[in-house]
């Protein structure tokens, strides 16, 4: 039975879900997914206006994922504001959310996994090795519960987006992945559930990342085509502001490989600290 959770639909297991979506398609309508691990902000509520577009009902999932943290990543600190979410999908309309428990998603004995090889290897998976076999697991089971006609991704997490439109594409899921522009903070800053970490003086700091990749989205519009030159200045600033920057790169949109000249449509993605705060931004330098 469905609870009710600060005025939102609330299922715990497959099987409201999947009862839940056979009503629907009974009614004619279309089923939008949005995966997300909570602690809600308003750029979790622009993926479920964008999802909006595309179906009249929309499901969103709230679940931190343990098999996508590493041993010494955050999963125990990560927040988890169950019921201000639950509001907050209330306020956006959203029709159903979906949270079940580690042990519902990995009961006892469970050990299947989903992996995506090439994609996953650079960027983000260089540093975090399982992290991308945790993410494309957990997300097949969201999509096979489901069974939506589409299911939205924000583009800060790009390499996830990319992994995930490839793992449908392979594995022949009729769920359509769809991506949605990165949301920002007044200054520019991408919005994440992590920013809740930095403190004053590294907030004030951190829009640098995005200042950064608009000044190299100008150069290079403008006629620079040396990608090294482009990244050597991306991280100069950056770490002049006080970041540590995990990577920089410049590569092809699709295949996520380093480009070795920028004569065709590229896009810099980079991961920076500040303090505790690993943050992803990234940014087309030619369209």
């Amino acid at each position: 039975m469905l609870e009710n959770v600060a005025g939102a639909q609330v299922a715990r297991t497959p099987e409201e879900v999947r009862a839940w979506v056979r009503e629907a398609r009974q009614n004619g309508k279309r089923i939008a997914l949005v995966p997300t691990m909570g602690a809600l902000h308003a750029g979790h509520i622009t993926l479920v206006d964008a999802a909006r577009q595309h179906a009249e009902a929309v499901l969103v999932s709230i679940f931190v994922n343990p098999m996508q943290f590493g041993p010494k990543e955050d999963f125990s600190a990560y927040p988890r504001p169950f019921e201000n979410d639950c509001s907050r999908c209330a306020e956006a309309g959203v029709d159903l959310i979906y949270a079940p428990t580690p042990a519902t998603m990995y009961p006892e004995g469970y050990q299947s996994h989903v992996e995506v090889e090439r994609l996953t290897q650079g960027l983000c998976g260089a540093a975090r090795p399982t992290h991308f076999r945790g993410v494309t697991t957990v997300v097949m089971k969201l999509l096979n519960i489901a069974q939506a006609d589409v299911a939205v991704f924000g583009e800060k997490d790009y390499q996830q987006l990319q992994a995930l439109k490839r793992m449908a594409l392979d594995l022949d899921h009729p769920t359509q992945i769809l991506g949605a522009p990165i949301a920002r903070e007044s200054d520019g800053l991408a919005m994440s559930s992590r920013n809740v970490y930095l403190t004053a003086d590294e907030r004030a700091a951190a829009p640098v990342i995005v200042r950064s990749l608009r000044a190299a989205q100008a150069q290079v519009q403008a006629g620079e085509r040396d990608p090294k030159l482009v990244v050597a200045q991306l991280v100069a600033a950056m770490t002049a502001a006080g970041g540590r920057v995990d990577y920089t790169e410049i590569v092809d949109p699709e295949t996520l490989q380093p480009v070795a000249t920028l004569d065709r449509p590229t896009r810099a993605i980079v991961a920076t600290w500040f303090g505790r705060a690993r943050l992803l931004d990234n940014m087309d330098l030619l369209p």
